[in-house]
């Protein structure tokens, strides 16, 4: 049972790591460079994806990216000439290279010819829960043709019992809307009630300590059992934890 005493801690660290100084040194300044939907809906897809490893070489990468789509990242993905994809490339961020990306911006394309958001990918009419969403999104993903198998492995999904740590992070931007600056609120397709706290070794290392996890997995399941744990601090908002947990683990290194 989650005390009082933790309760009180963890709104604390919310609300400390929850506000405007958070982005600078976060992905999210990423999609935070845009105001137009759809250029913080790629922007911060890209830097969702990117999110494993140093947090500066994260930025300096989707900055980069950023740059080679004329920071203009909704523009280039459905107007681009083949002689513009010249220019991408060589482009690398650790695992995911030049292969993985143009076939992501052939889906973009693809999407955004037929849909004005990215909601769309993700909550088609009659989804309305997280785990089949992220199904449903690798699997439309992963629909057009000549798929490159490597690509495969940027994309998770609950389906292969993946934590998916970073999409989550992503439905979180794209979702949470506190106005307390970091997160988006974009899309309404869904409640924030309904979120799954985004979960790595940093959080859950944080989350066993507090008892918020038991799991031993860092897994699907695992973020299931978390999210549920943390429903009980807030039913309405329980990802809004994610920015103690994030910030313990991984800023103070609890």
């Amino acid at each position: 049972m989650v005390t009082k005493d933790l309760k009180n801690f963890l709104d604390k660290k919310v609300v400390h790591y929850n506000q405007p100084g958070f982005i600078i040194e976060d992905p999210v300044s990423i999609p935070h460079l845009f105001t137009k939907n759809q250029d913080i809906e790629i922007a911060g897809f890209y830097a969702a994806i990117f999110a494993w490893g140093i947090r500066k070489t994260i930025i300096d990468k989707c900055g980069l990216l950023m740059q080679l789509m004329d920071n203009s990242p909704y523009e280039f993905c459905l107007h681009h000439r083949e002689s513009d994809l010249k220019r991408l490339l060589g482009f690398m961020h650790r695992t995911f290279n030049d292969t993985d990306l143009l076939y992501s911006i052939a889906f973009f394309k693809k999407h955004f010819t037929a849909s004005r958001s990215l909601e769309t990918a993700f909550f088609p009419k009659g989804i309305t829960e997280v785990e089949d969403a992220l199904n449903h999104f690798y699997s439309y993903f992963f629909s057009l043709e000549d798929i490159p198998n490597r690509t495969r492995k940027h994309i998770a999904r609950p389906g292969k019992n993946s934590a998916c740590k970073r999409l989550n992070m992503y439905l979180r931007w794209m979702v949470r809307n506190d106005k307390a600056g970091v997160d988006f609120g974009l899309w309404k397709s869904i409640s924030p009630a309904k979120l799954i706290c985004p979960l790595d070794l940093h959080v859950a290392r944080v989350a066993r300590s507090f008892g918020l996890l038991n799991r031993t997995q860092t897994d699907w399941q695992a973020a299931k059992e978390l999210t549920a744990e943390l429903r009980t601090l807030d039913a309405n908002d329980p990802v809004k934890y994610d920015f103690a947990l994030f910030g313990l683990g991984v800023i103070e290194r609890y």
